[in-house]
């Protein structure tokens, strides 16, 4: 699990955390990857789950044909304590772009979709595209947060839905962007 639960709420019958930890050590059904499109690992989180996962990993990501950005694929966990990765390619930040808000949502909708997909009730998310990607997490955290709200509100099969930031000034923008999310949400009940 993680070391200490940080914030959670309530939306639904499932439950959103934030956490500060290592995306590895998450025993959930499925860790997302913030993957690059040739889905053949790379360095930050995507390099870390291929080192923690064994090379089976890279072995299952090579038939996959790479992954169009804002789009997700799955596979199986391997040496990790999650049964499954689910890929998903965030955008490059580039700040004229308006379509890149767009993919980022799209990455986190379709990961989600995924999971529900395969039935699976809990997810690991880390902060697609803040790192190499160099997408502000100011500005991410927002977006990665109302799309899991969007998709909690909706009936499937998580009851989990975590983010695990890598340190604590992640941990902290993402705290605030859910603080704002529950001053609109009065359906958000903290735990």
């Amino acid at each position: 699990m993680t070391s200490e639960f940080v914030t959670r709420v309530s939306i639904q019958q499932a439950v959103l955390e934030l956490t500060e930890g290592d995306i590895t050590r998450q025993t959930v059904d499925a860790i997302v990857n913030a993957a690059n499109s040739s889905l053949l690992g790379g360095g930050g989180v995507d390099g870390a789950i291929h080192r923690a996962a064994g090379p089976q990993l890279l072995a299952a990501t090579r038939v996959l044909g790479g992954c169009q950005t804002g789009d997700a694929k799955l596979t199986p966990g391997f040496n990790l304590p999650a049964r499954y990765v689910i890929h998903t390619v965030g955008p490059v930040y580039h700040p004229d772009d308006e379509t890149i808000p767009q993919l980022l949502a799209s990455a986190h909708r379709r990961s989600l979709e995924l999971a529900a997909e395969h039935q699976l009730e809990s997810v690991a998310f880390p902060a697609i595209s803040t790192g190499a990607y160099g997408y502000p997490v100011e500005a991410a955290a927002p977006i990665a947060l109302k799309v899991v709200y969007s998709f909690l509100q909706r009936e499937s099969s998580l009851k989990l839905v975590r983010f695990v930031l890598f340190g604590g000034p992640a941990l902290a923008v993402f705290q605030r962007a859910l603080h704002d999310l529950t001053q609109q949400h009065t359906d958000i009940r903290r735990l």
